[in-house]
Parts: C-alpha cells; sequence; structure tokens
C-alpha cells in the first residue's frame, strides 16, 4: 500500500513513435511525430505542470529518442525527462556519457526507461536478451556513478574509467523498466528503480505490485511501482464515454491488427496480458468501473485508459495509488489536448511530485 500522504508521480506521454491521433487508425499528418509537434507536447506537459515525460523509442516510428532528448532539455524548464533508450543499440560506454551530457544539459532532469525488446534486424530469446539488459544496466549504473567498470560478462567485457562528462548530481538517474515474463521481473527487481506495468484492473495492479516487492526484497532492494495507462477525462461521464467511442469511429479491423504488429514487442508477455485483458471486458469494452479497453484495439503496447468525469478518474488512479502505484504515466489522444484537459481537471488535485530526488 502507498500511504496517501506521500506524492506520486505524474508524467505524461512524448508521442515520438508516431503514437498521436484524433480518430485511432487514422493517420493525421499534423500529429505524427516531428519536432515541432513533440515538442509541443513535452512543453505542454511542462508547462501543466508534469513532473515527467516520457520519451519513448521505436526504430521504424516516428524520431529518435537521445536526439530529442538533447534538444528539449533546453527547451523545458522543470518537467524530468524519461528517455527511453533501447539496449544493444548503442556501446555502453557511448551511452552513459551521451546520457551524462544530456543530464548536463536538462540541469539534472534526466530519467532513463530501459527497453529490452529485439533490437532492429536480431532476434534474441528471452534468456539472454535480458542477460544482456541486466548487464548494461550494471554497467551503466557503476559508469554514471562515476565508478570504475570492471565486468567480464556475457554481453559486457570491459575494463574502463567513466566518461569525464559527468550527471549533474555525479550518480546514475533512476532506472524505469518494465516487462512481464520471468526474465524480465528479475532483472526489474535486481536492477531498476521504478518497475512500470500496464493497465490492469485494481485488484490485479495490486497482485503485481505485491510480486515485484517480494522480488526485490528478496535481492535487498526496494522498488517504486509504476503504471503506464491512457486517460479520457471530461467534464461528464457521458462525455468521457463518447469521447472514447469517438477515438475509435473510424477504426476498421485490418488497421488495428497492422498497428499492433508494427511494435518490436508485438508478441511479448505484457501484450498477450493487454490482449487478455481486452477479451476479458464487456460487449462496452470496460473490465472494469471506468477502465476501457478499446484503445488496445489499435496499440501494441499499453491498451487501456480510465475514463470517466474529473472525479471517476482521480478515484480510479486513488485505488491504484491505494494498491501501491508510486508512479503514473499517462497519456490520451490527442496527446497535447488530453495533457490540458487532464491537468485541468485532474492534476491540480493529485498530490504530485518527481520521484527522482527520492534516489540520491
Amino acid at each position: 500500500m502507498t500511504d496517501s500522504s506521500t506524492p506520486v508521480e505524474v508524467a505524461w506521454f512524448g508521442a515520438l513513435c508516431d503514437d498521436d491521433y484524433e480518430f485511432l487508425g487514422v493517420p493525421d499528418p499534423s500529429l505524427a511525430s516531428s519536432w515541432p509537434h513533440c515538442s509541443d507536447i513535452v512543453r505542454t506537459a511542462d508547462r501543466n505542470g508534469f513532473d515527467n515525460v516520457l520519451l519513448p523509442s521505436g526504430y521504424g516510428l516516428g524520431i529518435d529518442s537521445t536526439a530529442f532528448a538533447a534538444a528539449i532539455a533546453t527547451h523545458t524548464t522543470n518537467i524530468n525527462l524519461l528517455l527511453a533508450v533501447r539496449i544493444g543499440e548503442m556501446w555502453v560506454p557511448q551511452l552513459a556519457r551521451q546520457l551524462a551530457s544530456i543530464d548536463q544539459f536538462a540541469g539534472g532532469r534526466l530519467t532513463i526507461n530501459i527497453i529490452s525488446s529485439d533490437i532492429p534486424g536480431e532476434t534474441l530469446p528471452s534468456g539472454p536478451r535480458y542477460q544482456r539488459t541486466r548487464e548494461w544496466m550494471q554497467a551503466l549504473r557503476i559508469l554514471l556513478n562515476g565508478e570504475h567498470l570492471e565486468m567480464d560478462g556475457e554481453f559486457v567485457k570491459l575494463s574502463l574509467d567513466p566518461p569525464r562528462a559527468a550527471t549533474v548530481d555525479g550518480r546514475c538517474p533512476p532506472f524505469y523498466f518494465g516487462g512481464f515474463s520471468e526474465d524480465a521481473k528479475d532483472v526489474a527487481a535486481a536492477e531498476a528503480d521504478v518497475f512500470l506495468t500496464w493497465p490492469d484492473t485494481v485488484a490485479s495492479v495490486g497482485a503485481t505490485v505485491a510480486e515485484m516487492n517480494q522480488r526485490a526484497a528478496a535481492y535487498g532492494r526496494e522498488l517504486v511501482c509504476g503504471l503506464r495507462t491512457h486517460v479520457i477525462v471530461r467534464e461528464t461521464e457521458a462525455e468521457a464515454r463518447a469521447a472514447a467511442d469517438r477515438l475509435l469511429s473510424k477504426l476498421d479491423a485490418d488497421t488495428g491488427a497492422e498497428i499492433r504488429n508494427r511494435s518490436l514487442d508485438a508478441a511479448s508477455v505484457g501484450v498477450q496480458r493487454q490482449a487478455a485483458l481486452r477479451d476479458s471486458a464487456g460487449d462496452d469494452g470496460y473490465a472494469e468501473a471506468n477502465l476501457w479497453t478499446g484503445i488496445g484495439r489499435a496499440r501494441s503496447g499499453a491498451g487501456a485508459a480510465i475514463v470517466g468525469d474529473p472525479d471517476q478518474v482521480l478515484a480510479k488512479l486513488e485505488a491504484y495509488r491505494d494498491a501501491g502505484i508510486g508512479a503514473f504515466v499517462l497519456s490520451g489522444y490527442p496527446h497535447k489536448d488530453e495533457c490540458d484537459l487532464f491537468a485541468r481537471y485532474v492534476l491540480a488535485r493529485m498530490n504530485h511530485s518527481p520521484l527522482k530526488p527520492r534516489w540520491g
């Protein structure tokens, strides 16, 4: 359980991976991933008082997250930048140097989302892929803590001092990490600071939190658990449900399937769990009160939204907080518009602050 007096972190979503729509499945050039569009979303989230913003990574989709983070760092003031880094795409020492440099550009506001799906052109079984992730996380933490790295692993064999470029506080930024396979959960328990889960019923999310806390404790560690979900909030529940229906009003089944299959993690355990949640929902797409699974018809990852009026959305978030969630990564369509709506109706009523100061 999370103490209601303890602030939660509330983050928004940068939509770098061509994941912004007025109508799901209907591309809109004005909402395609680009510097003008995505930087506008992030600046809006900063202005609205969000604590963090996820900058997602995709090879075939959108624009590069690392380059974007370096640029947006100097166009934002308060918001932390949750940069998604796909393990295996770069050389560990150079990645450490880039991350430290971006943290400097951002004045110490960098956080890191570790992505462990396959890299473009390569497929690894789960075991070795997560072993590579484990070693990279260990190596990055050592180098970003300003320490000498001595590692003779399966994927990282290095003996070197850290780069002169260092983070603002000389410490590794917190690692956010998600995954539902046994290999993924073990790496998260051992190496992550924040474990991100996808939308599910409150009871199921609570069970995931309990499991991950137990796994982390076995390593002598503590985790913050976070929830990555969409939101649709309007003045009334009827308006919110109508907005959800409108979002899907032009989607056909073939287009939805094509969108779901674009992602490099389209066959992951987590994606399968989102499909099962969608299959368990009623005819209206709701798996339980105010939890709508329709978004998963055209999205590989997080496939459900909290839908309702301001009181209902806030109550649902508080229910997840009471189940042990300490961070939220939220999004909505179109992302800039929903960012404004959520900030107006809900964010100002939440007890929230960035997680990053908790490490140090």
